[in-house]
């Protein structure tokens, strides 16, 4: 399968994460959602783990990558508590959602250009100008 539609997949259950902690935002301690949200995600995965080593898939684990991994799970996790504080303040999926993955794609992309050594092109910088104007624009009225 084309990694693009895996990515489109990918995008989708994003949507559906982030609608989630929205819609639980209000009935939730933000800090008690993003910890049951983690516990599940560790099981789903865990799972996943444990299918693939019974059928005996060769998972490759370095020292580097687990740290990274762990680096990885301190941002998502702080990400998802910062994410349940914003949609508890009543925000709007429809402001709040572009505005959170716009910008994690913007502040991405920059990373990437500066730490990583990789390449923008015309239409990449663009494209990063469009999410700037975009995150403004829907920045100016998320209230529900």
């Amino acid at each position: 399968m084309s990694w693009i539609y895996l990515a489109l997949i990918t995008a989708c259950f994003y949507a559906l994460y982030n609608i989630f902690i929205k819609l639980s935002s209000t009935h939730i301690h933000e800090v008690a959602g993003a910890v049951i949200l983690q516990i599940v995600a560790f099981i789903l995965g865990a799972a996943w783990l444990i299918y693939l080593k019974i059928n005996h898939v060769h998972t490759e684990m370095t020292s580097r990558g687990i740290w990274l991994a762990v680096l990885a799970g301190i941002f998502v996790g702080l990400a998802e508590i910062f994410s349940f504080i914003v949609f508890s303040k009543g925000v709007s999926a429809s402001a709040g959602v572009p505005v959170i993955i716009g910008g994690s794609v913007l502040i991405a992309a920059v990373i990437g250009f500066l730490w990583l050594k990789e390449s923008l092109t015309l239409t990449n910088i663009l494209g990063l100008i469009l999410i700037i104007g975009g995150v403004w624009l829907l920045s100016k009225g998320g209230k529900a």
